[in-house]
């Protein structure tokens, strides 16, 4: 067959297809539908896979986070308060740091951090915030990078400077004009020096949500010393523990699940709220492969249980095992959208196939009247051929339109991340093609094979 007879018999189909445009539309639905549910399935599961990856540079990579429990309380049903012993247990602290550093091999970084709410005062200005102690590994574990400035040095953190490192989110609010480093703002009651500024950092609500995330750019960091030493150290006796004491408590505070009695009777709401006695509020290992996380958690569970007499009062958690358990559970929902979508194609397909057998039906004459002028059985396979892929090809045109057009307003009715890629588009559009190709052989050989005396003769 040469190239004038496939382009003849290619008007030939055309000509067929538009003048039938509404059957050939409604022949087409199973691939417009089938197109778009692919496209829209891969912008969705490609959102939600570049949202996880996100959310694991976000918590880091290979991190086991402990985090302590306030006080909990345990009591057997219908014994009274006063034979209930609490068990002695030292908190989470810097202790615990050391010990895993010189006990857990594996162990890559460790980030202790100490969280309080707090305020900054500059320029008039006062506004909420949270000042987190940190020694300089937390922004390697964190994934952080300055903006400007510098890191705390090892004097710094030995001797609890008064210096700090602002989020990009207080540079814009109290130095939206100048450059804050060697400035100093006031952060609760105490005067600290800005060293250095983060980058952004932008979170998703959805990653805030679901990873207990906050907004990392209003915080203010310093080390961590300086915390224990300029702020609060639970690990210590307090004035205000003292203060409290000696005005008719009943309990003088250590800060560390200790108390003694020192006079009368204390409130019962005094008593029932609880007391946070850990020195640091979080703690992030970080391992050095990922193979090493759940041998690490145990080994850690353990020696924590050790060091606290028993007391769970500490709940360790791996982020990245719970993004991994959020990606499966994304590409078993990809997979069944796959599936949805491959049943529509061969829907669309098999509508293909019927439509056009039907069609050969209605033009038996015309075939027939092709044959006796002198075409061959090529040319008439290759006219339904060409019919066939028109309309699959048409229908896969409106599918990617519909696919895209779907991923849109997925992406902003629903606020759910989309990712359209080309790939996704030139699947499924050469997949619309060869379904058309080949649910069309059987309808065109069917039409060949009509003998053209008997197809003249047909009414």
């Amino acid at each position: 067959m040469n190239k004038q007879s496939l382009l003849s018999n290619f008007y030939i189909a055309l000509e067929a297809v538009l003048a039938n445009q509404l059957r050939s539309l409604l022949t087409a639905l199973g691939i417009i539908f089938g197109v778009a549910a692919v496209i829209a399935m891969l912008a969705i599961g490609n959102g939600a896979q570049k949202e996880i990856l996100e959310q694991i540079e976000l918590v880091g990579v290979n991190n086991i986070i402990v985090q302590p429990v306030v006080e909990q309380t345990e009591q057997r049903i219908g014994e009274s308060d006063e034979n209930d012993k609490k068990k002695f247990s030292p908190g989470l602290k810097l202790l615990d740091v050391e010990s895993i550093r010189n006990n857990i091999p594996g162990v890559e970084r460790l980030s202790p951090e100490i969280l309080l709410e707090t305020y900054i005062i500059k320029n008039g200005i006062r506004r909420s915030s949270k000042l987190v102690g940190v020694e300089p590994s937390y922004f390697e574990v964190a994934n952080f990078e300055l903006d400007g400035g510098e890191v705390f040095n090892e004097n710094q953190l030995r001797v609890g400077a008064p210096v700090c490192i602002i989020g990009k989110g207080i540079q814009s609010k109290f130095f939206p004009q100048e450059n804050p480093i060697g400035q100093k703002i006031k952060v609760g009651s105490q005067w600290l020096e800005v060293i250095g500024v983060l980058k952004e950092r932008f979170i998703s609500e959805k990653a805030i949500s679901n990873l207990g995330i906050r907004d990392y750019n209003m915080d203010v960091y310093t080390p961590i010393q300086t915390v224990l030493v300029r702020y609060i150290n639970r690990d210590l006796v307090t004035g205000s523990g003292l203060k409290k004491s000696f005005g008719g408590m009943s309990m003088m505070s250590f800060g560390r699940g200790m108390s003694i009695s020192i006079s009368g009777a204390s409130s019962e709401s005094e008593d029932a709220a609880p007391k946070n006695y850990h020195q640091i509020d979080r703690l992030v290992v970080q391992v050095s492969e990922s193979a090493k996380l759940s041998s690490t958690a145990e080994v850690l569970s353990r020696m924590l249980e050790r060091r606290h007499f028993g007391v769970i009062d500490y709940e360790i958690t791996i982020p990245e095992l719970l993004l991994k358990q959020q990606q499966r559970t994304q590409n078993i929902f990809n997979i069944v959208l796959a599936a949805i979508a491959a049943i529509s194609l061969l829907v669309g397909g098999i509508g293909i196939m019927n439509i056009m057998l039907a069609s050969v039906m209605e033009r038996i004459k015309e075939i027939g009247l092709r044959l006796s002028i002198g075409a061959k059985s090529t040319d008439i396979v290759s006219q339904f051929l060409f019919e066939a892929v028109l309309i699959s090809v048409t229908g896969g045109i409106i599918g990617v339109i519909l696919g895209i057009a779907l991923a849109f307003a997925v992406s902003s009715l629903a606020d759910f991340p989309t990712e359209i890629s080309f790939a996704s588009i030139a699947i499924s559009f050469g997949v619309a093609a060869t379904v058309g190709l080949i649910f069309g052989i059987t309808p065109a050989r069917r039409a060949a094979s009509q003998d053209p005396i008997t197809s003249l003769r047909h009414e």
